[in-house]
């Protein structure tokens, strides 16, 4: 059984983070939404709170497959100051565990230098931050074991994506059936 854990800090783009969530819940993967401060409830940036699974510190992180980071503002800029949260991300991309991000959250990517020589996209103004990338406007980039996507508006793409990563193309394209999206 794979793991999934979905990190929410406050000011996280609420669409890219729970279409993530609920794609992968269909999907029957464990998913988990974790908050990175102490609070079980973290508000997005458009002032959607949300009833989180477990906070940081209850996280092992052996038990998860995969670590994605949605964007937002400043929720992009508190999963990056969160310590521990960098220090895990760090081992995972090291062990070649899958790490994804969307919109501003492929900045901390390109800024802790895991990008180097990978095809990589994020929102528009975060662009230069893609450090050592082939910087494209395609609405997902899967490189090796990081997936990275644009905004709000690829959201369901990335969370396809990252479905795809477990359980294969056929299965992401069953799903984009049943929720009625054209890929």
């Amino acid at each position: 059984m794979n793991a999934v854990g979905v990190f929410f800090g406050t000011g996280y783009e609420e669409m890219e983070a729970l279409t993530v969530v609920d794609i992968l819940r269909r999907a029957g993967i464990e998913t988990l939404m974790i908050s990175i401060t102490e609070e079980r409830e973290v508000t997005g940036s458009h002032g959607i709170t949300v009833k989180m699974d477990q906070v940081l510190a209850e996280t092992d992180f052996e038990e998860l497959d995969m670590i994605v980071l949605p964007g937002g503002m400043p929720g992009t800029t508190n999963l990056e100051g969160c310590k521990p949260l960098m220090e895990q991300l760090d081992h995972f991309y090291e062990s070649g565990k899958y790490i994804s991000a969307i919109c501003a959250a492929p900045s901390i990517f390109g800024h802790r230098g895991m990008l180097n020589g990978r095809r990589a996209c994020s929102y528009p103004s975060k662009e230069n931050a893609l450090t050592g990338a082939e910087v494209t406007r395609n609405p997902v980039e899967m490189s090796e074991h990081i997936t990275t996507s644009r905004g709000m508006g690829t959201a369901i793409e990335f969370a396809l994506a990252i479905l795809e990563r477990f359980q294969g193309r056929e299965a992401a394209d069953r799903m984009a059936e049943q929720i009625v999206y054209t890929r």
